[in-house]
């Protein structure tokens, strides 16, 4: 940051910005009183005060990220993964197939682990990625980290694991479907709209991303290409 001093300093390196009189050529810099940016001076106070409103923004996008995420977990994981299942179902089992202990067992699992991940997702948008898996509200930056770094969409996977993790869970086979269609869907919506955005939105750096890592099947290690933060894999991106 540059600020301009009240003592005027001639170009011509003498001591005073006045000039004697008759001593100086009419239009001589000195003479017109020309003056110098000063940045030696005081320069403390003006970067404390700069550093501060950056991370004041900061924090203020970030909790704003957070309440948009907030609410579109609750409109669309909520909906597809909690709400549609349970007007399906009505999270009732069957007694018929009630004594299958394994099922429940691997449902219980794959609910679990659904769960964590699509929280995990949601929160790497706001803490990386200043945004939310939104379309209409998209993360500043590539969102690669955290599971990220494995699987372009985790989020996706995570919606199709809870619901199938009910299905075994319930022992209600008509999930079964359900998650089929919900996966085609989320398949149709990364190819068509996903993909084109973030490569419009990124560039270069989601295309590098994009080969890297796996959009449905994780990979062993994880991705560190970007040295950023990464992705979008949510809706912004969306999984």
């Amino acid at each position: 940051m540059t600020y301009q001093t009240n003592n005027s300093l001639p170009i011509d390196g003498s001591n005073s910005g006045r000039r004697a009189h008759g001593s100086t050529p009419r239009g001589d810099p000195a003479a017109l009183g020309v003056t110098l940016s000063v940045t030696a001076q005081r320069p403390h106070r003006e970067c404390i005060d700069v550093g501060w409103g950056w991370r004041h923004n900061r924090s203020v996008r970030r909790n704003v990220a957070a309440a948009g995420s907030a609410a579109f977990f609750a409109l669309a994981p909520g909906t597809v993964a909690g709400l549609l299942p349970w007007w399906l179902t009505g999270w009732r089992t069957d007694a018929a197939f009630g004594h299958w202990v394994v099922a429940r067992v691997v449902g219980i699992l794959l609910l679990g682990a659904g769960t964590v991940v699509l929280v995990q997702a949601f929160v790497r948008f706001v803490v990386d990625g200043f945004g939310t898996p939104a379309p209409i509200a998209p993360p500043d930056r590539l969102v690669v980290s955290g599971l990220y770094r494995y699987v372009r969409n985790p989020m996706y996977l995570a919606v199709v694991a809870v619901i199938l993790g009910q299905a075994l869970l319930l022992w209600r086979p008509v999930l079964l479907p359900y998650a089929l269609v919900v996966g085609g869907a989320m398949v149709a919506f990364v190819v068509g709209y996903e993909q084109p955005a973030l490569t419009q939105r990124f560039g270069r750096e989601y295309l590098a991303y994009r080969r890297a890592v796996p959009g449905w099947w994780p990979r062993l290690r994880p991705y560190r290409g970007c040295g950023g933060t990464g992705h979008a894999g949510g809706s912004a991106h969306g999984g």
